[in-house]
Parts: structure tokens; sequence; C-alpha cells
């Protein structure tokens, strides 16, 4: 296990405990989330190694790594990703400039977002750990698949854009992450990172309950404070923030299922309509934002 006796983010040694949650997902074990006083950075305290970290994630309902799953849920989830993919292909379009150009997603899962994007003429290359959906994304979607290991062989200034969609969370050394992401980007190229914000609504109604702290699996739990103090940390600034609108109504169905709601489809989705109009009229994003960071000197 790893233990945080200074916070992972500015190093202070003012840390509190700020909620325990159960790892819903696998195995029902129990994890503290501690914030720093001083930076107000949340993360989960007392995680799983990387490598101890392999079996949280194995299992057939891990769906953004396993296309074998079943059920109506499942099958929501990825009607909407095909809307999401869309969606995602022309904000990249839109922020780069660029039509085609050279694309690096960290964390390419079973490759369907690398998948759409070199079918819109994009020269995509994966990073992905798991090496059963690597080897899907390579044979489905023809996509260039390299291990995290192999991240420093890239040459430098060889990518338009890099893209980590719900991964960053995940990483259990993204200050290496994002010193690499620096040194591949070409000048004025754009990291757009997507990831759950844990001062949403929906985080402060659900609380423990809530799907997106997803323990031990998310180790970092982010604010769009907190991202921008990463960024500038790691020598980029955050020149924009976007929210991500479909993301409430499936993380609400999750946290109302992980609190015994009877009805938690129907349920999660009145509440994510509730999350939306009350994310809306007070201007502040719910569940999910996609952040787009650029190096300074960019």
């Amino acid at each position: 296990m790893v233990h945080h006796t200074n916070c992972p983010l500015c190093s202070s040694g003012d840390l509190t405990f700020h909620l325990t949650c159960s790892d819903h997902f696998l195995t029902g074990e129990p994890f503290d989330l501690y914030r720093c006083s001083s930076c107000n950075f949340v993360f989960t305290q007392d995680h799983p190694g990387e490598k101890e970290a392999v079996r949280y994630y194995d299992s057939q309902d891990y769906i953004s790594h396993d296309d074998s799953a079943k059920g109506f849920p499942t099958a929501l989830y990825r009607m909407v990703r095909r809307v999401m993919l869309a969606g995602k292909r022309r904000l990249i379009i839109r922020l780069t400039g660029k039509t085609t150009g050279d694309l690096l997603d960290i964390g390419a899962g079973s490759g369907h977002f690398a998948g759409a994007m070199k079918q819109a003429g994009w020269n995509v290359t994966g990073i992905e750990p798991g090496k059963k959906a690597a080897a899907h994304a390579s044979s489905q979607f023809g996509i260039r698949m390299i291990d995290p290991a192999q991240m420093p062989d890239l040459t430098d200034r060889s990518f338009d854009c890099v893209t980590l969609w719900h991964v960053l969370e995940h990483l259990h050394d993204p200050f290496t992450y994002a010193s690499e992401i620096l040194r591949v980007l070409r000048p004025g190229g754009k990291c757009i990172i997507a990831l759950p914000d844990s001062s949403s609504h929906d985080a402060g109604y659900y609380r423990e309950h809530w799907a997106a702290y997803d323990v031990p699996r998310h180790l970092w739990h982010f604010t769009p404070g907190t991202l921008k103090s990463f960024a500038e940390k790691s020598g980029f600034y955050m020149s924009g923030k976007r929210s991500l609108p479909f993301d409430v109504f499936y993380i609400s169905y999750l946290s109302e299922k992980y609190r015994g709601a009877n009805l938690p489809l129907l349920s999660g989705f009145l509440k994510g309509v509730w999350f939306s109009v009350i994310s809306f009229l007070s201007k502040k994003g719910s569940s999910s934002m996609i952040c787009i960071l650029q190096g300074r000197s960019a």
C-alpha cells in the first residue's frame, strides 16, 4: 500500500481525513480519502501499488477495457459512447485547428476513440498497459499501440495533440507522464484531459457513494483549481475547461445503485437531470470536466 505523509500535489504535511469510500465496483474494500489543508487536493490514501492495482481492474464489467461486458446499462453506455466519440473528434479539430495530424491517446483502452480519430484521417498512437485491451485496439482498429514503458522512446515534439480520457486519475506517476507529454507535444499543441470533478454538485450530494471516486482505481480526485495547480507545476497552463454533459447520468445511475436505490436507472436519470439543471444555473460543472492544457513556452 502507498501511504502519503505529504500532499502529492503541493508537498504540505497538513493532511486531514476527508471520507471513507468503498470499492463498490469489485471488492467492497474500504479506502480513505484525505484532503490537503493547504491546497485542497483530495487523494486516496493507502492505495495499492502499481503492480498490486492490476487485480482491481480484473472484471468483465470494467467496460472501458472490456467489450464483452453485457447488460442494458452497458448497452446504454456504448450507445452514448458513439455520440461522444463524434463530439470528441469535433473538439479535437476545433481546439487544434487541424483536420488531420498526429495524436497520442494515453490510456487508449480497447481503442474506440483512437479508431474514430484514425478513421477521420489522423495518425494515431495509443498507450495502454492492459495487454488484452491493447491487442483489441491493434487488431480491431489497426492502431499502433505501445506500452507505457515505451513512452520515453517517442520522438520529441512529434504530436499535435495528446489525449487522456478519464486516465489521469488512475496514473501512479502523473508528474512523470506530464513531463513526457510536454516533451512530445509540438509548439502550440494541446493536451486534452477528461476526468471527474470532485467539487461537482453530484459529488457533494452522494459523498461516499459517488461512483466517480471509484477507489482504489482512482488515486487523485481533482477539482478545476487543483488541476490548474497540477498543470502549472508540470510546465503547462490551463487554457480552457468544458463539461462532459452525459457523464452525470451514468455516474448518477451508478451512485444510486451503490446507495441501494430500488430503481437506480430511473432515479439516476432523474437525479442527472436535476444536477444538470443546477450546474447550468450555478455555472458550475457536474461529474466530469474536460481541461485543455498547453505548454507555457508554446
